[in-house]
């Protein structure tokens, strides 16, 4: 009997073992791949400020404005991604300052995504029943006059997707500069440009998108400094193994 549950055990013991150098393996993997999700998202927020369509009614009913919109469309969409495998790389090191970042980022991003969406298939349609709503709308992120109600949408914009895009980009470059596990530059590049950020309404208005471009190389570069990391799976296993090899001597 004693045999036989000794065999039971060091089975059980085998299984967890296999199973937890498999999340050992699969869980740095992810967080690497999320890395090229914030590559790709920063490279396209960096390259449509130069090339996006001015923000006027005659533009969202064009092909530029429906292809770039889709692509901004994606970019919010690897931008969570990225950012979370960021946040995840670090988040031993990167404490309340990095949670707080990462957090403000997210649900910037997250609204950003819904405004994103109502540019590329909800303007278009709108655009010749209502061109006055759609010119307000368009306006919302410059602080440009409405000529009509637009509810509360530009408050929303402004402190639940201005806001935390600010504060949340200062506070996540911060605490990567401070983790020392990401490249340095980037995390400081990022935090500058996100606190900067206001600054823009100071420029005239053909060129205050092109303040955002530092913002996606920043991210760009944190993506690729973690896709292009290159980790032991034993060092990811490691703890997780000598772990399993105490319960039989405690069986004992």
């Amino acid at each position: 009997m004693t045999g036989t549950r000794t065999s039971a055990v060091l089975e059980v013991n085998d299984d967890v073992n296999d199973r937890e150098k498999t999340m050992g393996i699969t869980g740095p993997r992810v967080i690497r791949w999320s890395g090229l999700a914030a590559m790709v998202g920063g490279l396209i927020f960096a390259g449509i400020q130069p090339i996006h369509p001015p923000d006027v009614v005659a533009s969202v009913t064009t092909s530029t404005w429906a292809i770039i919109t889709t692509a901004k469309t994606a970019m919010c969409l690897l931008f969570l991604l990225g950012i979370t495998g960021l946040y995840a790389r670090q988040v031993n090191r990167a404490g309340w300052l990095g949670l707080a970042g990462f957090l403000l980022l997210g649900l910037s991003w997250a609204l950003q995504t819904a405004f994103v969406v109502a540019e590329a298939y909800i303007l278009p349609v709108l655009a010749t029943d209502a061109p006055k709503f759609v010119d307000g709308a368009l306006g919302i992120s410059y602080g440009r006059a409405s000529e009509v109600n637009l509810g509360a949408l530009p408050a929303i914009y402004n402190l639940l997707v201005g806001i935390p895009y600010m504060l949340g980009g200062l506070l996540f470059g911060i605490a990567t500069l401070r983790a020392g596990i990401l490249p340095r530059w980037p995390a400081g590049l990022l935090a500058v440009t996100a606190a900067l950020t206001p600054a823009a309404i100071l420029l005239p208005h053909n060129i205050q998108r092109l303040v955002g471009m530092p913002v996606g190389i920043a991210i760009a570069w944190l993506g690729f400094a973690l896709w292009s990391e290159r980790r032991s799976a034993g060092s990811q296993v490691a703890p997780a193994t000598a772990g399993v090899h105490l319960r039989p001597a405690a069986a004992k």
